[in-house]
């Protein structure tokens, strides 16, 4: 893919995140890898989602993270990205939204437990808040040490089964093949964080879902062995 083509996909999908009503105002962020070249292209800083065009988009080098070609300032969020990027080899975009319910998960510091199939279809277990911040993590590298505490969260845990995370206190990190499925997977995850209040709001103490049922249901939409749907050619 070029670096005009990937501009496209990663402006497309900062549109979308405003138009499935994850993003108000300019909150939020999409990114998308080229990990033949080696750089990320992301959202620039602040631009109102009304002007934003391809051409705007930033490119910025994966391995030093300075600024490619633009002339423009880089999301804030740029670290925490390029953090994940380098983690999570597998993941080819990256979005950060404040969506309502989600947000309000990571807010109570809270792990999305599944709680039912819907759950299970997309996400192969309980999507993870992490700790707070240290005083030291916030005062020093904030943003690049926000993708730190994601990444040891997820120790022992597949992101590719997972693509998404609470930040404590902040908000959710979403991921995907491509900026188009990080959008879709934060969608399904402000649903699934919408669908669990409900629940709650009806027995406090449910049960989150038996293993059985969820491996189940994951597997039948992921995996070598899916059948879900219909053959690709």
């Amino acid at each position: 893919m070029t670096t005009k083509e990937l501009k496209k996909h990663v402006c497309e999908a900062n549109l979308e995140l405003v138009s499935a009503g994850l993003v108000i105002s300019n909150f939020g962020n999409a990114s998308g890898i080229d990990r033949n070249s080696g750089n990320i292209v992301i959202k620039p800083s602040g631009l109102a989602y009304d002007d934003m065009k391809p051409e705007h988009m930033v490119v910025v080098s994966l391995e030093t993270g300075e600024v490619v070609e633009s002339d423009l300032r880089p999301s804030s969020d740029t670290p925490t990205h390029l953090e994940l990027y380098r983690a999570f080899e597998t993941i080819g975009g990256i979005v950060h939204t404040h969506s309502l319910c989600a947000t309000a998960w990571a807010q109570a510091g809270r792990d999305l437990t599944p709680l039912g199939t819907t759950h299970a279809d997309y996400f192969r277990g309980l999507v993870p808040c992490t700790r707070q911040m240290t005083d030291d993590e916030i005062n020093d590298d904030y943003e690049a040490n926000t993708g730190r505490v994601i990444i040891e969260r997820f120790g022992g845990m597949n992101p590719s089964d997972t693509p998404a995370v609470l930040v404590a206190r902040h908000g959710p990190f979403v991921w995907g093949d491509s900026p188009a499925e990080a959008v879709n997977n934060a969608v399904i995850l402000e649903y699934l964080a919408r669908l669990a209040i409900e629940p709650i709001r009806i027995e406090p103490s449910v049960e989150p879902l038996q293993p059985k049922l969820l491996k189940k249901h994951f597997l039948r939409k992921h995996g070598p062995g899916a059948y879900y749907g219909q053959k690709k050619n």
